[in-house]
């Protein structure tokens, strides 16, 4: 198999060959790209890679419905977690889009119904 040439840590390699440019049709999986993607803002996808399991801890395990509910004990104690970039904006950042996938969810009947439409279904 060919690789970018970006894939080159032990993070990275598995990351490019068994997630990166794959269909995904999963919405908790999807939800989790849409979150790391906006903490990786400003940082190396490299720096995420490797607080990937910790983010997946500390946000429940992707389960967006307990994300949009997070209040203010909750933000204080993910801002305390050093596995987590500890970003203020980016801890809201994942609240409002929490509720925002909901929103969408509950438009189109799944995330992956929404993003699929501008392509058809087709990857």
């Amino acid at each position: 198999m060919s690789r970018c040439t970006w894939a080159k840590s032990a993070l990275a390699i598995p990351y490019h060959d068994r997630e990166w440019g794959m269909a995904v049709h999963d919405d908790r999986v999807l939800f989790e790209f849409l979150i790391l993607e906006g903490a990786q803002a400003g940082l190396s996808w490299e720096t995420i890679l490797k607080k990937r399991e910790s983010y997946r801890a500390a946000f429940d395990q992707w389960d967006a419905r307990k994300i949009a509910r997070y209040d203010a004990r909750k933000v204080a104690e993910l801002l305390a977690n050093p596995g987590i970039v500890r970003n203020r904006l980016k801890v809201a950042a994942t609240i409002a889009n929490a509720q925002a996938f909901l929103a969408v969810q509950e438009e189109f009947g799944g995330f992956d119904k929404y993003l699929w439409q501008f392509v058809g279904g087709q990857s």
